[in-house]
């Protein structure tokens, strides 16, 4: 049976906000993600259906809190949820919270490729 730890997945991004960790196990993404600052990175989203993340995921707050906002509602995850996030969120992050996500490894592929779009068009215009 394929596993991970986070010591094991290979760096997928460090920057200040984030440190995300990412492999790929039989077709879904396990993501260890370390928010290092409060972010918002609704911005990079931009592009998407809903300028909003379609890639559902499930996860599990190992410390801190992690907000998830839809159209209608927000959802709050804290240190020892389990939750859901269903497509059409975008997600608000909090220093020094760790979490776990498990979420398709097509879909979230298609998600990333305009998150980085978008972070090298800010880049370049900040550059």
């Amino acid at each position: 049976m394929p596993r991970t730890s986070k010591s094991e997945a290979p760096v997928a991004l460090n920057v200040p906000p984030v440190e995300i960790r990412q492999i790929d196990l039989d077709g879904y993404a396990v993501t260890f993600n370390t928010f290092k600052l409060d972010a918002d990175p609704a911005p990079l989203f931009r592009g998407l259906p809903n300028d909003a993340c379609q890639c559902p995921h499930w996860g599990i707050v190992l410390s801190g809190k992690l907000v998830f906002r839809y159209a209608d509602h927000d959802e709050t995850y804290t240190a020892g949820d389990a939750y859901y996030g269903a497509p059409g969120h975008t997600p608000l992050s909090f220093a020094g919270t760790e979490v776990i996500e498990f979420s398709p490894a097509a879909e979230l592929a298609k998600t990333n490729a305009v998150l980085e779009r978008n972070m090298q068009q800010m880049a370049a215009a900040h550059g």
